[in-house]
């Protein structure tokens, strides 16, 4: 990867920001109670629970960080086009690329369901190709696993001009039955994935097919100023306490230095500047310093014969710096009012959800959040396991999701939004949180109603 490398403008300002959120917390007003939430700093949390709930800047920024969010936002919502063209801001798209702006992943920042009313796998819905085999150093030290040496480490569903695109991700869901202790029945669907209209020949057998769907951006910046140890606070790696729940940190490489990683569903990316970088990469073909290559493999040689931009990379690091500065200046939700709100966290403790789901850390400015994750991996279980490996995650081992704001962007749930609601999501748990689902199982309707509820006030 290239070293970072910085505007004269932005000279002052450190890659992950940490200037701007000392001085919002030195300029706080004074903590706002907030619902089920304690004191917290207003300027980094919205009471919006609307559509727009995730959409809103944090307060305190002054006239040049305004200007770099808003800049960050641009290049967030506004589509790219492919080169060459006169549009030289946000030409490069492709050759392969799946969407064509964040936002068609993420609407107002949060997550798009993974179906459409016909049936159709939208683009929030991903495929990640890998082979099973042992990673070998040079494929851990860039990327975490090892890609499909045809299609390379995503399928992308659109190309530009010749280019032909790699393939029509299909799925198709099985219903399983099933009670409640009470005899109370439920139904879950298994989905069932394939890839119709492979464009460049049939697909490895040995090629791993692992769908992931887009994650809500929701206090992504506040998740970014958590210390390394805060996180590892709650590792338990070998089970010491022999409780079942062994979370453990997906530490990544970046740069050719080993960091903890803390974001998407492998807890694959380190930082908000990566996991942009990565995703313009992969769903939108975009070049930039961390990933300066086309999103071509060798064999696709129309995707690498294919017109390129005019500059050194589709997506500058100024431009990438100020998309990271954007999602990693938004506000994240307070809760909402729950008038069962301390029955219900009792109840979250006596199922042991809290032991994955943690409910409160404090950042390096001093700020308190309740995301109601450990951001650590958990193994999940048979049923859950994508047969994805990347970096130290293994198939089935997930980094636990955090679950504020949840009640404001359920539309599929689980890393491949199988789950149509919070019920169907923690009846698929399974592995270390199988104990949990079968405590959830056994309640009467009365408690399960419950703790349903108090989510979706989060």
């Amino acid at each position: 990867m290239l070293p970072i490398r910085k505007r004269q403008w932005l000279n002052k300002m450190p890659l992950r920001f940490s200037f701007l959120f000392l001085t919002l917390f030195l300029g706080c007003s004074d903590p706002q109670s907030a619902p089920d939430s304690g004191a917290l700093h207003v300027e980094f949390f919205t009471t919006d629970r609307s559509g727009n709930a995730l959409t809103h800047p944090m307060g305190g920024m002054d006239e040049h960080a305004t200007d770099l969010w808003m800049l960050g936002k641009s290049f967030f919502h506004i589509p790219w086009v492919e080169a060459p063209s006169a549009t030289t801001a946000r030409d490069g798209l492709g050759p392969l690329f799946s969407a064509n702006t964040c936002t068609t992943c993420h609407p107002n920042n949060g997550a798009a369901a993974v179906v459409d009313e016909q049936g159709a796998v939208t683009r929030a819905l991903v495929f990640r190709l890998s082979q099973p085999s042992k990673i070998p150093d040079d494929a851990l030290r860039m990327i975490g696993f090892v890609p499909d040496l045809v299609y390379g480490g995503q399928l992308s569903v659109n190309g530009n001009a010749k280019v032909a695109s790699e393939g029509t991700p299909q799925v198709h869901y099985e219903t399983i039955e099933g009670r409640y202790d009470d005899a109370t029945p439920y139904t879950l669907s298994r989905p069932l994935y394939a890839i119709d209209a492979l464009g460049y020949g049939p697909l490895d057998p040995q090629t791993n097919i692992a769908a992931h769907r887009a994650i809500a951006l929701v206090g992504s910046g506040l998740i970014e100023q958590l210390s390394e140890a805060a996180i590892l606070a709650h590792a338990d790696a070998d089970d010491q306490d022999r409780d079942g729940i062994s979370g453990r940190p997906n530490y990544v490489w970046q740069e050719g230095v080993r960091v903890l990683g803390r974001f998407t569903w492998k807890a694959a990316s380190p930082s908000l500047l990566h996991q942009s970088a990565n995703a313009a990469h992969n769903d939108m073909g975009l070049s930039n310093p961390l990933f300066p290559f086309e999103n071509c493999t060798s064999t696709q040689i129309t995707c690498n014969e294919a017109p390129k931009g005019r500059h050194e990379f589709d997506l500058p690091q100024e431009r990438l710096e100020a998309i990271a500065f954007y999602l990693g200046h938004l506000k994240a939700p307070l809760s909402k009012a729950y008038a069962h709100a301390k029955q219900a966290r009792v109840l979250m403790d006596d199922l042991a959800c809290t032991r994955c789901h943690v409910r409160s850390f404090e950042t390096t400015s001093g700020v308190r959040i309740e995301p109601y994750s450990d951001f650590l991996l958990h193994d999940m279980g048979k049923e859950l396991s994508d047969g994805h490996r990347v970096f130290e995650a293994s198939e089935s081992e997930f980094r636990t999701p955090p679950l504020w704001g949840v009640g404001l962007h359920v539309k599929s749930l689980l890393h491949d939004g199988r789950a149509r609601s919070i019920e169907e999501a923690i009846l698929w748990h399974g592995g270390e949180a199988h104990a949990s689902r079968d405590a959830f199982k056994a309640l009467d309707a009365s408690g399960r109603r419950l703790l349903i509820e108090y989510l979706e006030h989060l």
